[in-house]
């Protein structure tokens, strides 16, 4: 079938009262122009559920909509998406604010490489994609209209607040076991908009893709101390990762 008439589908779906997470125009306009099949493969490309790639969880078109209705950018704003993953919601925001005001960032290099191939192919190829910590963010763009983090944190990470710019908000899964989506801006949460399940943010020395996640020094020796404790990376309510 015909990959555009999936699409079409995929969000009238997605806009039904069964669902309802898409409510905006561009957010419909810009989810039926992205080609999905270039980030996901023909086969799971339009079906409405989440998988592995590489090491990390693809989003759900719904979940990807939900996030995306929540961060409610502007066209021309300048976006920073930490956790690029495939690269597909990254797509989504070009389409509305334009490639060249994207950047995305991902801990693991393998899936960097494979979200800038796949924005290339799917026309987007001045989407910045680059390796680095997530909870550092991106300074040297900043500051930023629009922050998406695609996954958990206990608390926002304090440099990418600082990386907002001044009516800027931030749109993160806040929690460890239970979490909820909120809307973050200079001042701090704002807003919570109900309840969401993500994979905790990596911190430096983690990798998506290895069998078993490396730690750095410090968190090797905090877990020891806190042996009890059996959560990973910004999970860890107990580490001041501002230090």
């Amino acid at each position: 079938m015909d990959p555009a008439v999936l699409r079409d589908d995929m969000v009238a779906s997605l806009e039904h009262d069964s669902k309802s997470v898409v409510h905006s125009d561009w957010l419909s306009t810009a989810m039926r122009a992205v080609p999905r099949e270039a980030f996901v493969g023909d086969e799971q490309a339009y079906s409405d559920r989440p998988f592995e790639r590489l090491g990390t969880r693809v989003l759900a078109p719904n979940t990807a909509a939900r996030l995306l209705e929540a961060l409610d950018p502007n066209a021309d704003d300048s976006v920073l998406v930490v956790g690029a993953g495939v690269g597909y919601t990254a797509a989504v925001l070009a389409e509305h604010v334009g490639a060249a005001n994207v950047q995305a960032i991902d801990i693991t290099r393998r899936l960097v490489i494979e979200a800038r191939s796949n924005l290339a192919e799917a026309g987007y190829k001045a989407v910045l994609v680059d390796c680095r910590d997530g909870a550092g963010g991106l300074p040297e763009y900043a500051p930023y209209d629009r922050i998406l983090v695609e996954a958990a944190a206990i608390e926002p990470p304090r440099a990418l607040v600082e990386q907002l710019a001044p009516d800027g908000q931030l749109v993160m899964p806040l929690g460890a076991s239970q979490q909820t989506l909120a809307i973050v801006t200079p001042d701090g949460v704002s807003q919570r908009l109900g309840s969401v399940a993500f994979q905790p943010m990596l911190v430096d020395g983690e990798q998506a893709d290895t069998v078993e996640r490396n730690r750095t020094r410090r968190e090797d020796r905090e877990h020891a101390r806190r042996s009890a404790q059996s959560r990973n990376g910004w999970e860890q309510e107990w580490i001041d990762w501002d230090r």
